[in-house]
């Protein structure tokens, strides 16, 4: 079903004789190492802790006596999550959760930090959750389709 949505994604056209190759080959990307396609589990981590952070972050006007509602705390949650992607990935390609588990998000092809205006469409279309759900077969949601990104391995840093 995978492969077939895959394909769905793709547009017309879409099977090609390199249909068999590994995730991210067709990207110009390499098979393992720092560059290639980042893990469905390391990109899950990652988003729990930006959760974490953003909720922590939402915790903060507490310490100030300023009590938020459950729907309303949910809200800002979701904001600073959203606020969070937008900014760290304009200016870094990677948020602190990506930055944990090795990640950022490059431009493909080509690679290096997306334009702003991309990162925002990605991030608007993240915050409807929904993309990130339909990959095609370079393990890529829609949101990093249509932001002409990827999620990748990156070296770590001492």
């Amino acid at each position: 079903m995978r492969q077939e949505l895959g394909r769905w994604l793709e547009g017309p056209g879409s099977v090609r004789a390199d249909a068999g190759g590994p995730p991210g080959e067709r990207l110009g990307l390499p098979a393992e190492g720092p560059g290639s396609l980042a893990s469905l589990g390391a990109r899950f981590g990652a988003y729990v802790v930006d959760g974490i952070l953003a909720n922590l972050l939402a915790g903060v006007p507490a310490l100030f006596g300023v009590a938020l509602s459950g729907s309303a705390r949910g809200l800002v949650v979701y904001g600073i999550f959203l606020l969070e992607e937008l900014v760290l990935l304009s200016l870094t390609g990677q948020t602190i959760g990506m930055r944990l588990f090795g990640l950022g998000v490059v431009r493909v092809p080509g690679g290096g930090r997306q334009r702003f205006p991309l990162i925002l469409v990605r991030t608007v279309l993240l915050g409807l959750l929904l993309p990130v759900f339909f990959v095609d077969r370079d393990l890529r949601g829609l949101h990093d389709r249509a932001a002409g990104t990827a999620p990748v391995r990156v070296g770590r840093r001492g």
